[in-house]
């Protein structure tokens, strides 16, 4: 019996560590010190699962991040590409060039995607996808 009280003292011990902490400050730390820029969409959704299972250290994640800059994006960039600017990476044909794509990312994310490897499994899109960009799909 004593145990397993110590067990379940030292699981929730570590648990309430790893939210106390924050979870942009732990996965993240090189982001610290920002004062301002986008907010991760990632990082707050991880903290608010924080708030969904211990409401206070979740409430105390958010604050930890947003003090010390951990919930911002690195250098102003995005977590998304704006879709107006993704057309630039498709022809007339509404094929994509891998070159220009992956030229679009990095410069928006600053993530660099390995479109040019041999297993990356590419999905064509529907006519109706194409119609909503504006373009007609080749036959």
């Amino acid at each position: 019996m004593r145990m397993q009280s110590r067990v379940i003292g030292g699981v929730l011990t570590v648990t309430l560590f790893t939210q106390l902490t924050a979870c942009g400050t732990l996965f993240f730390p090189d982001r610290r010190g920002q004062i301002e820029g986008r907010v991760d969409p990632v990082v707050v959704a991880l903290d608010a699962i924080g708030i969904l299972f211990y409401v206070i250290p979740g409430l105390i994640a958010f604050g930890v991040d947003f003090a010390t800059g951990a919930i911002y994006l690195p250098n102003g960039y995005n977590a998304q590409v704006d879709p107006q600017t993704l057309k630039n990476a498709v022809d007339a044909d509404g094929k994509v060039d891998n070159a220009k794509l992956k030229a679009l990312i990095e410069q928006h994310t600053g993530h660099n995607l390995p479109l040019d490897d041999p297993r990356l499994i590419q999905h064509r899109g529907s006519a109706e996808q194409l119609a909503a960009y504006g373009l007609r799909p080749a036959a």
